[in-house]
């Protein structure tokens, strides 16, 4: 037996109310998030809309229980009178104590998010300049600031944006308080490296970006004759410093680097140089320059480390199966080499943890060193960016993005920011993986992984005009994106050109199987897109592991029984 009160509330059509309000918000909600990123509003602006969404759930409950909307239009319902005010009230308060709930949550969360930003310290260390006779010590100068920003970066309570993020104000005149902005900084250090012969010079200062303020300095004039003891002093100079000032004396002492010779050191520097640029020549560069590095000194560990990514990129353009397999075998030993030399290692651990997954499809020996390696290296957005990828992989959909989060927060000019998009795009996030791109194009027009990535979110929303005329502006094009571009001709009903395509791609000398699996995944095409998908695992295909098996190009093929059996070839753990 219906109570009186369950029995008036459904005559006065509130339940329905209530459930058109619900949708209504959902939707407002799925608007408002979208337009947020790509106007970089601050996050607090979509917890202030869900508070107002909840605050008006009372009011509409009241509202349904006194009005009624019919075809005549709005009148006062029978008998809401004779029930008096009371009742309404009381509607009145059981709605408030339905939203309360979700008010309290998100005003304490945004109090909370707030505080912890408004009261953590924050630094960039930006490049420092070669002031030298010759300027020839670009290398130099940007390895003293790579250094102090490396052990920066593992300070407890601060925030330190990471390299790719600082260098991107290289060679240009920004003022302090943009950059600061672009970064989310309060704080900037900057430098200068004069190097002469056997004499040394280094400044160093540390300034609000917003006042100008100068909160420290101060002049190294050494012999060089031990660049690492020079790179520790500054590094603990300014530890020591923002240990008073900023850190409210949380900071640690800096952890000892391992040294070389400075010839090894130019090698590793020239290296990493070559690696930054994120290009298939310069891969081949960074391996060759890592490779001097280790001639002059094996037992030098970051090079080993830092060698493995580049070794590994290069064997994914290899000419041959063959060839790249092998190649890839040399990055993993680099990997190894590393932590046998320094264990803890927090890049030999992310490397060999991101080797594991992508060559190896050891997910459980990934997790384990990616792990390690957050855990050591807290502040390292590459270790963060490559533990979102396995994260993916395996499924667990909201680590993944928390994880790559943290990579952009680390390192928001970076191209962890990339990385988060593909994630979310993954996540049928597509609005939000559209703005994270759009933004990434802002950054860097020239950049293809960036330019594929809008277009692919272009293709998830249902523009697939735009879409495919991103896929045939992206640098490069078409090599690289012909999937994308097969996929968009398919839903713009031109499927004749489509599969012409893809036979052309499939009548090269060595095809590529998974973005031939990425067109026919798109197309419905099941039996072709697992054929090569097939062909992927059986030839070990070195980008399979690589944020692809939770792709959004394969979401057709879920429901397919063959894809457990994918799954089970990857050695995947049996959801």
């Amino acid at each position: 037996m219906e109570l009186p009160l369950f029995t008036e509330l459904k005559r006065r059509r509130v339940f329905r109310a209530v459930l058109g309000y619900g949708v209504a918000a959902f939707a407002v909600l799925q608007i408002v998030e979208p337009v947020m990123h790509g106007l970089h509003w601050p996050d607090v602006v979509l917890s202030w809309v869900v508070v107002a969404l909840a605050a008006g759930l009372p009011v509409v409950v009241a509202l349904a229980w006194i009005f009624d909307v019919n075809a005549s239009g709005i009148s006062r319902t029978a008998s809401a009178q004779a029930h008096g005010a009371r009742l309404t009230l009381l509607l009145v308060g059981v709605g408030l104590l339905a939203a309360a709930p979700a008010i309290v949550w998100v005003l304490l969360r945004s109090a909370s998010g707030n505080t912890s930003k408004a009261d953590a310290p924050s630094i960039a260390v930006l490049p420092f300049a070669d002031l030298s006779p010759a300027h020839d010590q670009d290398y130099f100068s940007d390895g003293v600031a790579e250094e102090i920003l490396t052990v920066l970066s593992n300070v407890d309570g601060l925030r330190v944006p990471g390299r790719a993020s600082s260098f991107f104000f290289k060679g240009r005149n920004e003022a302090p308080a943009e950059i600061a902005r672009m970064l989310g900084v309060t704080y900037l250090l900057e430098g200068s490296v004069r190097r002469d012969q056997a004499r040394l010079r280094i400044t160093a200062e540390v300034v609000k970006a917003a006042t100008g303020e100068r909160l420290w300095a101060r002049r190294f004039d050494r012999e060089l004759t031990d660049v690492f003891a020079i790179q520790d002093e500054i590094a603990r100079a300014v530890v020591e410093s923002l240990e008073g000032k900023l850190l409210g004396g949380r900071a640690g002492a800096p952890q000892p680097v391992p040294r070389t010779s400075p010839e090894a050191y130019n090698q590793y520097l020239l290296g990493e140089r070559f690696y930054r640029r994120f290009s298939g020549e310069n891969f081949v560069r960074a391996v060759a320059a890592y490779e001097k590095a280790l001639e002059l000194d094996s037992r030098f560990a970051p090079a080993w480390a830092a060698l493995g990514v580049p070794l590994y990129l290069v064997a994914t353009a290899a000419d041959t199966q063959a060839e790249a397999l092998a190649t890839a075998e040399k990055a993993m030993a680099a990997a190894q080499k590393a932590l046998l030399l320094s264990p803890d290692l927090c890049d030999g651990l992310s490397t060999r943890g991101f080797l594991r997954q992508v060559l190896r499809w050891d997910w459980t020996g990934a997790e384990q060193d990616l792990v390690r390696a957050v855990q050591l290296c807290p502040g390292d957005p590459d270790a963060w960016r490559r533990y979102a990828i396995l994260l993916d992989n395996l499924g667990r959909t909201a680590e993944a993005l928390a994880a790559a989060e943290r990579a952009v927060d680390l390192d928001p000019l970076g191209h962890s920011a990339i990385k988060l998009g593909q994630l979310q795009l993954d996540a049928g996030k597509n609005a939000a993986a559209r703005a994270t791109f759009e933004r990434a194009m802002q950054l860097t027009p020239d950049a293809q992984n960036a330019a594929r990535g809008l277009a692919d979110a272009l293709l998830a929303q249902g523009e697939s005009a735009a879409a495919l005329e991103r896929y045939r502006q992206a640098p490069g094009s078409p090599a690289g994106v012909e999937d994308g571009i097969a996929a968009a001709l398919h839903s713009l009903g031109r499927s004749h050109e489509a599969h012409a395509l893809l036979d052309e791609l499939q009548a090269q000398p060595r095809p590529d199987p998974v973005a031939l699996a990425h067109a026919y995944g798109w197309m419905g095409d099941r039996d072709k897109a697992f054929q090569w998908l097939d062909r992927a695992v059986a030839d070990r295909d070195l980008t399979i592991g690589e944020t692809e098996v939770r792709s959004f190009w394969f979401r057709s093929l879920h429901g397919d029984d063959r894809w457990k059996v994918f799954l089970r070839k990857m050695n995947f753990p049996q959801e």
